[in-house]
């Protein structure tokens, strides 16, 4: 129960990196909602990577450059169910405040996520088993 605590309190740091960004670039730069979030995701997907390691799950035996790999690895098939939760909603509801979209597709994330980095991510290597 701990490790879904922390990782819920390190997804709400992910939050709002992730939507602070994309706050920040539809504000200062010319970029769209589409465009600004995919960099707001890299921004966040940073920040839950060291603090995933550091205070949910551990490092794993694998070593940094495997580790971060597949953090990557996951994070990016998460990032991209994300984008496309928060595209089809931008896509269905214009009007909508594109930082709610955010909070929604995230939500959808978190689930496949948590799976991918507890299991794929920092679980036991099968050399360790």
């Amino acid at each position: 129960m701990r490790r879904v605590l922390a990782f819920a309190v390190v997804g709400g740091v992910g939050f709002l990196t992730d939507a602070g960004v994309l706050a920040l670039l539809l504000r200062a730069t010319p970029l769209g909602p589409f465009s600004a979030r995919i960099l707001a995701i890299a921004a966040a997907m940073l920040v839950t990577f060291w603090l995933n390691r550091s205070f949910t799950f551990g490092r794993s035996d694998r070593g940094l450059a495997v580790e971060g790999a597949r953090y990557g690895g996951v994070g990016i098939s998460a990032a991209l169910l994300n984008y496309a939760v928060y595209s089809a909603i931008l896509l269905a509801f214009p009007a909508l405040w594109p930082v709610l979209a955010v909070a929604i597709a995230s939500i959808v994330a978190m689930v496949w996520s948590f799976l991918g980095y507890s299991r794929f991510v920092f679980g036991a290597s099968v050399a360790s088993k």
